[in-house]
């Protein structure tokens, strides 16, 4: 499938690396960075359509929010292990959890922006408990230069597989796409309900923030993963 990310924020805390190892199935571990986990909320608009044909745009155009984390397999890859991911639109998400085995749920959801401000709303419908929310306000700034990142920043952004779980073992799958094109941003609001509905300690501090315009990504088929002798 080919994605399109468009209007994407990164908010990043750190966490106690076996905290997150808790819910990571086995065969994969927690990858850490400065000997810590790091778990990031991310709302964006997604677009998708076939790799050949055009897309709908009531079916293929929805907002979405991820709760991941980051994590290394058996067979030595890196990539991103997701704890929840809410979706606007039903049969995206039943696809989803379907072919790709990932923890989709279906929400009620909005993507806003307005003198400089983005806005993101979600409020999940299915499958339960309902009613979990997220709200995230920010303010993207100057966009960062090629050495304005910091290795932190490439870390938490720069991933091109997924894993997912499945009765026959773990499966991972491509996300083929140009580096994010970053921007500073400012976090305006926050009131998150989906990062501890996802399993964790409710996080505190002021998070990382990135912003980005957005990438278009090429999906791969999940595969199985294949253990190192």
């Amino acid at each position: 499938m080919v994605h399109r990310w468009d209007r994407l924020t990164f908010l990043h805390w750190s966490y106690d690396p076996a905290v997150v190892q808790e819910l990571l199935p086995e065969g994969l571990t927690v990858d850490t960075f400065g000997g810590r986990a790091w778990v990031g909320l991310v709302p964006f608009m997604m677009e998708v359509r076939a790799a050949r044909g055009p897309s709908l745009p009531w079916i293929s155009h929805f907002c979405e929010t991820n709760v991941r984390t980051y994590a290394t397999a058996a067979d030595g890859t890196r990539g991103v292990w997701f704890l929840s991911l809410d979706a606007a639109r039903l049969p995206a998400v039943a696809t989803a959890r379907t072919a790709y085995r990932l923890p989709y749920f279906w929400s009620s959801m909005s993507l806003g922006q307005q003198d400089g401000v983005v806005s993101y709303s979600s409020e999940r419908r299915w499958p339960g408990p309902r009613g979990t929310k997220s709200v995230v306000k920010v303010r993207p700034g100057e966009a960062f230069g090629a050495d304005d990142l910091a290795d932190l920043d490439h870390f938490l952004t720069a991933r091109w597989r997924l894993y997912s779980a499945h009765r026959s073992g773990q499966r991972s799958a491509l996300a083929e796409h140009p580096a994010w094109p970053l921007h500073r941003a400012e976090l305006l609001e926050l009131d998150d309900e989906l990062v501890s509905a996802a399993g964790l300690p409710t996080p505190t501090g002021d998070p990382i923030c990135h912003w980005s315009p957005g990438v278009e990504v090429r999906i791969g088929l999940p595969h199985k993963l294949t253990t190192l002798q």
